[in-house]
């Protein structure tokens, strides 16, 4: 019983550590060791306009467990570079880390409310670039594998022959951020920087007149080629607190040989048998791919068989299509297995109710909906309460440690 407290207690100071150490951090380019470093943030486009065109600018929020949810998650932006690829930040993955549950939003406006024509699609697969320094915020980039791809024209990437990127230069920076002003963040704007340093893995730019800011995190820098057409160069990684004097950005060409090609060049993997979703409480898993679609093979105990869950939820079966829990029965919950599609919302039954001692023990704590008392289980149950946190406020303070 004391090793699971203290298992408890670390857990939960680590989620207190990552959101109240909103340091600023930056990477500064090769070439300039000696230049003092800009503390870190993550907004909208500050100073910028509507990007009503910028299809293939997405944003990425964390996944949405339950169909009755109506609140959105704002991590990061990001670029669309296959039309099943999305370009992000790393450090937009450092709450809930590579193995956590995505989305990302295809539309001009998220927030308060997506628009009518907007897309969610879930992220099958997210790899930071291996190379990542999450202190220096050198190779600051992800690389997100959508579940179906769209019909979006992905923006082109530099290919020899393309131009250079220089100082001076004009540059366009797209996201869905904060703005400092009276428009909202979660919508998709642009603005116009300058190109000021150069170096191999990143380059800095400056405000003319727009600034990066925070939620822009991941989003991309685009400047023109040799043949008038607009290249995607960066993405933004960094920049000064009140975004107004500077940003950082990784260079795509930096990421492009060893890390970006690679991926969208991979095979999917063979699809052998899947479980049946009615089946999960008794069926154990060995590999995601015999997990349904949208759940992984998860250990819920500390030598006990894998089991295909989300991580927002506990071990149970999925059964009939559903709009709302009420038609779930008691003790059901119309859970999302995908993003959209009429087969998207499922009636999901746990496999077991808690002991009523360990219920009323972690009503307060709001981990009542934790796989089992392990540090795995105890690690789902923390991040299922951070996302309620960061639903009732947080979500500003912890996004800046991310560079959302």
């Amino acid at each position: 019983m004391e090793g699971l407290r203290g298992t408890r207690a670390h857990l939960f100071t680590t989620l207190w550590t990552l959101c109240a150490a909103c340091a600023p951090l930056t990477v500064e380019p090769e070439s300039h060791p000696s230049r003092p470093s800009p503390p870190q943030r993550t907004d909208a486009v500050v100073g910028g306009t509507a990007a009503p065109d910028d299809e293939a600018v997405v944003a990425l929020i964390s996944r949405r467990a339950r169909c009755t949810e109506d609140t959105w998650t704002l991590l990061c932006s990001g670029a669309l570079v296959a039309p099943d690829v999305v370009l992000t930040a790393a450090h937009c993955l450092e709450i809930f880390g590579e193995e956590g549950d995505y989305e990302i939003f295809l539309g001009e406006r998220l927030l308060p409310e997506p628009e009518p024509g907007g897309r969610f699609i879930r992220v099958e697969r997210a790899v930071r670039h291996p190379s990542y320094d999450r202190t220096t915020h050198a190779y600051d980039a992800a690389l997100l594998r959508l579940a179906k791809p769209v019909n979006v024209s992905p923006l082109p990437l530099p290919e020899p022959g393309w131009g250079a990127l220089e100082p001076g230069q004009a540059a366009r920076v797209v996201g869905f951020g904060e703005t400092k002003d009276s428009e909202p963040s979660g919508q998709r704007r642009q603005g116009m920087l300058e190109v000021t340093e150069v170096a191999p893995g990143a380059f800095h730019a400056g405000p003319a007149p727009a600034m990066s800011c925070m939620g822009d995190s991941g989003g991309p820098v685009l400047v023109r080629g040799a043949d008038g057409r607009e290249v995607l160069v960066g993405i933004t990684a960094s920049g000064d607190v009140a975004c107004r004097k500077e940003a950082l950005n990784v260079r795509v060409e930096a990421l492009l040989e060893d890390f970006l090609q690679p991926f969208l060049e991979e095979r999917p993997e063979p699809q052998g048998p899947v479980l049946a979703p009615e089946s999960l409480c008794t069926a154990a898993c060995t590999y995601d791919t015999e997990c349904p679609a949208g759940l992984s093979c998860v250990s819920v105990t500390e030598d006990g068989p894998g089991r295909c869950l989300q991580y927002a939820l506990r071990e149970g079966s999925y059964g009939a299509s559903c709009t709302e829990d009420a038609q779930c029965g008691t003790g059901g919950t119309c859970a999302r297995l995908e993003s959209e599609g009429a087969e998207a919302c499922r009636c999901f039954t746990p496999c077991a109710p808690l002991p009523l001692e360990e219920e009323e023990a972690e009503a307060p704590s709001g981990c009542t909906g934790a796989p089992g008392a392990t540090p795995r289980g105890w690690a789902l149950c923390a991040w299922m309460l951070f996302r309620r946190l960061i639903r009732r406020g947080w979500g500003g303070a912890c996004a800046a440690r991310r560079g959302g």
